[in-house]
């Protein structure tokens, strides 16, 4: 089973489908702020979570919405004079605001020119039911997705990266989105501290068996002035090897239910604030090495799902 040239459901096949044209997303930040962070859950946030909440490609939060996404476009539209855009609230938590902010900013953004979809990124104990009928309002406009970081089901793990929340929130958002017809797509790390390649795939299994349309598969990064650090200096965090990477994602692929679209099989970090693994950096070399290690193995995704 092959899905265009890949052996697996890849966010570019699905987009193109969709829209019947080259689709790109375009990163924002949009301001807001985390919950984990503030004090209402947390502080200091998720372990991993850089100081830019994630969002270290995304647009500059000090500039509008609209200048963002011009500025971003006017890149793409180099490579791809007729391509269309996702609009993608991808720093911070873009829930997290009175209702009237969130509206107007989701507006401002699907508001331009060639934007066909809408993607928010955000936490599960962030969707309210004021934040599910937005969304919905929303979904009815334009295609939506939105996106949570679950990172893994193990919840000691979840407790040791400071996540915030249990399963149960987790999975509670996933039906109440998908009651209104919404699509998820949750993020997944791998080589969180402590985990074996067991505990990762029972994440991956997990996740699999819910009611969601997307996945992202993350490697964990280490980066400067996280508090990721001091795990990393206690001893308590070991680098995933390449090798190691590349076979844990192609067993991820294979777990992984057909219909469900991956979005990511690996993560970016900025050049100047990782500390590790390093070999990461060669982003395009690790996807090429996955598509090789599939056809060599003979996987496709799904196969052992």
């Amino acid at each position: 089973m092959q899905w265009a040239d890949k052996r697996y459901n890849s966010l570019n096949y699905f987009l193109r489908n969709k829209f019947n044209c080259k689709v790109f997303k375009i990163s924002i930040d949009a301001g807001f702020s985390c919950p984990n962070r503030d004090g209402k859950v947390s502080t200091g946030g998720c372990v991993f979570c850089s100081e830019r909440g994630s969002g270290d490609f995304a647009g500059n939060r000090c500039f509008s919405i609209k200048h963002q996404f011009e500025d971003i476009k006017q890149v793409m539209s180099k490579k791809w004079k007729n391509g269309k855009y996702i609009a993608y609230f991808q720093a911070y938590t873009n829930t997290y605001a009175p209702i009237e902010v969130l509206r107007e900013k989701y507006n401002e953004a699907i508001n331009e020119e060639d934007v066909v979809g809408l993607a928010i990124a955000t936490r599960p104990d962030c969707l309210n039911e004021e934040v599910l009928e937005l969304l919905e309002e929303f979904n009815k406009k334009i295609y939506t997705w939105v996106e949570l970081g679950l990172q893994t089901s193990n919840e000691n793990t979840a407790a040791k990266i400071n996540r915030g929340y249990k399963l149960n929130v987790f999975e509670d958002a996933v039906r109440n989105l998908r009651k209104r017809n919404i699509d998820v797509v949750t993020h997944i790390i791998f080589g969180l501290p402590g985990e074996t390649k067991k505990d990762m795939l029972e994440t991956v299994n997990y996740v699999s068996s819910k009611d969601i349309q997307g996945v992202k598969y993350h490697l964990l990064h280490l980066m400067k002035n996280t508090p990721l650090v001091d795990f990393y200096d206690r001893g308590e965090l070991r680098f995933l090897e390449y090798e190691e990477y590349i076979d844990i994602i192609c067993s991820a692929i294979a777990s992984t239910r057909p219909n469900i679209v991956i979005h990511r099989l690996t993560g970016d970090a900025p050049r100047d604030l990782i500390i590790g693994p390093m070999w990461s950096l060669k982003k395009w070399e690790v996807l090429n090495a996955i598509d090789k290690t599939l056809e060599e193995r003979e996987i496709y995704q799904g196969c052992q799902c």
